[in-house]
């Protein structure tokens, strides 16, 4: 690996370890907002995941002699933090549209986490540094995640633009 693709690596795994940062902050934050309480139980328990998955990454840095910094983790959770202001309709609370825009946010962030175990995956071919069993387990994981989420946004759209039922006459 050249100086050039070894510090362009090192960007872009704290550019991850930072995207992981804010999402494990965002999957507690709407997991004890959630008004469901199975979807908060099972943003919580994806909120676990993810903190495994971050950890794993730090794990693989540090086998990759890349360093951490720790200011791309502080600004992906001032990231998240800023991610609130949005215009769901309530200036300072929730509204059921934030239900939706977080679950959209989530997915998006753990199919970026996939792309992460794909391209280490394909690097793990000509570094052995790389563990390809541990980023097929990794892969797999992001995966099932991508579907979980993609059940409880799929409720949370039916549940904000239900249409109102039709008044009896």
């Amino acid at each position: 690996m050249t100086k050039d693709s070894a510090d362009l690596l090192t960007i872009y795994l704290n550019d991850h370890l930072a995207g992981a940062a804010g999402g494990v902050e965002l999957l507690r934050r709407a997991a004890q907002a959630g008004r469901d309480q199975a979807a908060s139980r099972q943003l919580h328990d994806l909120a676990d995941e993810v903190a495994e998955d971050r950890a794993s990454l730090m794990e693989i840095m540090r086998e990759l002699d890349i360093p951490v910094r720790r200011s791309r983790i502080v600004l992906g959770r001032l990231g998240e933090k800023a991610g609130r202001l949005k215009t769901n309709g309530h200036l300072f609370s929730r509204s059921p549209l934030s239900d939706l825009l977080e679950l959209e946010a989530m997915r998006l962030g753990v199919e970026g986490k996939a792309c992460c175990w794909r391209t280490l995956r394909e690097l793990a071919d000509t570094d052995p540094r790389l563990d390809p069993q541990r980023l097929d387990r990794l892969l797999r994981r992001a995966e099932t995640q991508i579907a979980r989420l993609e059940r409880l946004r799929g409720q949370a759209a039916v549940a904000t633009f239900r249409a109102a039922e039709p008044k009896a006459r």
